[in-house]
């Protein structure tokens, strides 16, 4: 035991003894901490840091404190909200959560487009009025999705619509060597909007960078189809939120399907709460019974490659945030 790497885990519980997936930690050598109090004697001896929750200067300080730190794990995929200098500019590898929550990204994905095309919404409107009232309603097969950000929540979102006969088309920073066999075309970030334009519904699951902040804005919106619907399972400002409800308020495009916001949690009044072609979910698209155990069970894998010297999974590129 005394041979493994240490570990401190960062929580923002505030009795952090009690929360079950920091309890998994059991078998390995490690300190939980949920302030700066915490950071201080042995704990600074940790080799490694989990942060499980908790601020950005949490994660800073301990960062700063822990002399022998070789490698920082963020549950979490996506990063924007806990990178700091010092931990970007230095050579400690960086991990994250990627490809535990997208495959129930990817459903909820695939159940926001079956939401729209067969109107769901006028159903239960209808059955809440006893109202017996038939209607048309779509077959997604043929319909053309586009992915803005193709990495694992845009594969794992690929292989559901495809499999239902929808075209595929992606937009990544540099397209795979070889044949994608879930995509029908790539598309670079300058192609955005010729490929918006083909789209019936667009997916945006790029991680926030300061390239893709607002990236889908009035003038991406201005290239949709008028039957558009737009879903974002990415991070919330990658849509400028301002320019999404002037879009749906002016018919612009169909209908949205939010699972991430700009302002978390959306404020008390929002207009968004009220238009009726938005399908709202309160960032909890992924948030399965077991979400959090597989987040740490994913961990203690990860560490189980650190401590034996193999090559750790989700080394992110720091620098360009992902």
């Amino acid at each position: 035991m005394k041979n493994q790497p240490f570990v401190m885990a960062l929580t923002d519980a505030a009795d952090p003894q009690s929360d079950p997936q920091l309890r998994m930690l059991a078998k390995l050598p490690h300190c939980l901490a949920n302030s700066a109090d915490g950071l201080s004697g042995p704990a600074t001896d940790a080799e490694a840091i989990l942060h499980w929750a908790g601020s950005r200067d949490l994660l800073r300080s301990a960062f700063l404190a822990c002399r022998n730190v070789r490698w920082v794990h963020s549950r979490s995929a996506g990063l924007d909200r806990i990178l700091f200098p010092e931990l970007v500019d230095s050579a400690v590898p960086l991990t994250n959560g990627s490809g535990v929550f997208s495959p129930s990204l990817g459903e909820f994905a695939l159940a926001a487009i079956l939401y729209f095309a067969k109107d769901f919404r006028r159903m239960l409107r209808n059955q809440e009025a006893c109202r017996w009232e038939q209607f048309d309603v779509e077959e997604i097969s043929g319909q053309v999705v586009g992915i803005v950000g193709y990495g694992d929540i845009g594969r794992a979102v690929a292989s559901r619509v495809n499999a239902m006969g929808m075209k595929v088309l992606a937009l990544k920073r540099h397209a795979p060597a070889s044949p994608d066999p879930l995509v029908d075309q790539f598309y670079a970030p300058g192609e955005l909007h010729s490929m918006l334009a083909m789209c019936d519904f667009v997916i945006a699951a790029t991680p926030l960078t300061p390239e893709t902040r607002h990236m889908i804005s009035d003038a991406a919106f201005a290239a949709m189809k008028s039957n558009a619907v737009v879903i974002n399972i990415g991070r919330g400002p990658v849509i400028d939120q301002a320019a999404l409800v002037r879009a749906l308020t002016q018919n612009r495009i169909r209908g949205a399907a939010l699972d991430v916001f700009e302002q978390e949690p959306i404020p008390a009044g929002d207009p968004i709460y009220k238009l009726a072609n938005v399908l709202i979910s309160p960032h909890c698209a992924d948030h399965t019974k077991d979400w959090l155990d597989r987040a740490m069970h994913f961990f203690i894998e990860q560490y189980g490659r650190f401590s034996s010297g193999q090559p750790l999974a989700n080394v992110v590129e720091k620098h360009l945030g992902y």
